[in-house]
């Protein structure tokens, strides 16, 4: 399954890519398993989607827990927490 990812603000910095298309191997059908995905490339992509990082997530635009379904042709994005003032 081909999906869409976005990265943005110090995601997007550290992983030094604000976007790419993925084929999803077989098993990761969830935002979590994704996560997992990403993390398992090492190096940076290790540090920057630690779980110990507070990394939320989108599909579609839409605010998406861990367990929430992903699909082919699904956008995701990644950004950590925003606060504003």
């Amino acid at each position: 399954m081909k999906i869409k990812i976005l990265f943005f603000a110090s995601l997007r910095e550290q992983l030094g890519t604000a976007a790419e298309e993925l084929e999803l191997p077989g098993g990761v059908a969830t935002v979590g398993a994704l996560r997992e995905h990403l993390i398992a490339r090492g190096g940076t992509w290790a540090n920057a989607m630690a779980k110990n990082r507070a990394v939320r997530a989108a599909v579609n635009q839409d605010m998406a827990q861990p367990a929430a379904a992903i699909k082919a042709g699904d956008e995701i994005a990644f950004f950590p927490p925003v606060t504003g003032g």
